[in-house]
C-alpha cells in the first residue's frame, strides 16, 4: 500500500466511524495508517468542513477534531494545500465529467501527487486518470 488522497466525506465518515464508508475504504485508510502511509487532505477538504458546518450539515466539533488530529505528531493524516502544479493539473479533470470545483481540486491533487483517491463521489470515479478505492 502507497500514500493515499482522501476526499471530504471519506475522510469524515473515517474519523466518525460511519457506516458510510466502504469497508475497502475503510480497509486502505486503515492499512495505510498501519504501514506507516500518508492520508493526504487537501486543503479544500477543510474549507468544505467549514462550509458545511455552516449549512448546519455537519456538527462544529467536526473541525476542531479534524485539526486536533492533524497536529498529532504521529499522525498519517496530513493536509496537502493548493499548488502551482496542482493548479495545472486541474486542466486534466474534465468540468463536463467533474463539475463541483472542490471535487474537481480533489481529483486533481490526486493525479498531481499520482496516488489513489479514496472517494465515494461517482463523477470522480467516472474519471480513468485516477486510481479509486471505494
Amino acid at each position: 500500500m502507497s500514500d493515499l488522497v482522501i476526499d471530504t466525506h471519506a475522510a469524515v465518515w473515517y474519523f466518525s466511524k460511519s457506516p458510510k464508508m466502504s469497508e475497502t475504504a475503510r480497509t486502505a485508510v486503515n492499512n495505510a495508517v498501519a504501514n506507516g502511509n500518508l492520508i493526504i487532505l487537501p486543503t479544500i477538504s477543510i474549507v468544505e468542513i467549514v462550509y458545511l458546518i455552516e449549512k448546519g450539515r455537519l456538527i462544529p466539533q467536526t473541525l476542531s477534531s479534524l485539526r486536533q488530529y492533524l497536529k498529532l505528531p504521529n499522525s498519517s493524516f496530513t493536509t496537502q494545500d493548493l499548488t502551482a502544479g496542482i493548479t495545472q493539473t486541474l486542466a486534466q479533470i474534465p468540468r463536463t465529467i467533474v463539475p463541483d470545483m472542490p471535487d474537481r481540486i480533489i481529483a486533481a491533487t490526486a493525479l498531481h501527487l499520482s496516488l489513489p483517491l479514496v472517494t465515494k463521489d461517482r463523477k470522480i470515479q467516472a474519471l480513468q486518470s485516477i486510481q479509486i478505492i471505494w
